[in-house]
């Protein structure tokens, strides 16, 4: 008699994808596909799941980088555009300060994250692309033990953004949503001022890895590296490129790469984000850039 047919059981690993500012989901999804395609080859024992989820925020044409409102076909409508929060500048109290960044409807996104969290998840990883990077880099945030803690007691103290309460069940005993193992950053950037410094107080300590582009003219370098500094286990990559996620090898390596070794670190117990290991907590190039 032939032996039975057993096969292993892939491990499941779930990544949560974000898009930038006017785009969505699906758009992003086909923005992504040689990284899928390279994760999904590289990691033959792990059954992959990509959620794509669309911001909540719907973009008028005017709000799109431009756009200027005239096409060869009057009758063409633009594609349908998203963002996760809309970026509004305040003026200043007084004449000698920077107008203060708002990041308006950011509660919102978040709670559109969240709720893909809960309904997708729970996730490994996360994966974003400029405004969707930033949103990246909050998320991973906001899943680390004590961050809440952090928050409320920043509030004590000065004016800052309030803790999403969207984010309160991943901080209940019980929750199946641990510290995420890896996030990787592409064209990113921290939310500015003292305002959202919470998101980044501590430092993060979820392992980072953050793409630049050399030519990016959208999201300037300078943009990139202070949310590297935010960020106790950062790695970083730059490519010859501009304001795009790079789909050439030695970019698609990097990335599949650094996965490998955050799943490999995580597996060995020297991770962040380990299934049952989660603590439980104490009581377009030269336009204006619109996120």
């Amino acid at each position: 008699m032939a032996p039975p047919n057993i096969t292993a059981a892939k491990e499941p690993l779930k990544i949560l994808m974000l898009h930038g500012y006017t785009q969505s989901g699906p758009l992003f999804h086909s923005k992504t596909r040689a990284l899928e395609k390279a994760l999904t080859k590289a990691l033959p024992t792990h059954d992959i799941r990509f959620s794509y989820p669309t911001g909540p925020v719907r973009l008028d044409p005017a709000d799109i980088p431009g756009y200027n409102g005239t096409s060869a076909n009057k009758d063409e409508e633009p594609e349908p555009a998203y963002g996760w929060w809309r970026r509004k500048d305040l003026p200043s109290p007084t004449s000698n300060r920077e107008p203060e960044i708002v990041y308006t409807g950011l509660q919102d996104g978040l709670a559109r994250i969240a709720e893909t969290i809960k309904t997708e998840g729970p996730f490994d990883g996360v994966i974003g692309f400029s405004q969707g990077a930033c949103a990246a880099g909050m998320v991973a945030g906001l899943l680390e033990p004590g961050r809440r803690r952090s928050f409320v007691f920043a509030a004590n103290t000065r004016d800052v953004e309030r803790f999403p309460s969207s984010f309160d069940p991943f901080h209940e005993e019980g929750s199946s949503q641990p510290q995420l193992k890896f996030a990787i950053i592409y064209s990113g950037f921290p939310a500015p001022g003292t305002r959202y410094s919470t998101f980044y107080e501590p430092p993060l300590t979820t392992p980072t890895l953050h793409f630049l582009g050399t030519l990016d003219g959208v999201v300037e370098e300078a943009r990139s590296r202070a949310l590297i500094e935010r960020c106790k286990k950062a790695r970083e990559a730059v490519h010859p490129g501009g304001h795009f996620l790079p789909s050439q090898r030695p970019w698609l390596d990097a990335a599949v790469g650094f996965v490998q070794e955050c799943l490999e670190k995580d597996k060995d117990g020297g991770g962040e984000g380990g299934r049952g290991k989660k603590k439980k907590e104490e009581n377009v190039e030269d336009m204006d850039v619109p996120f």
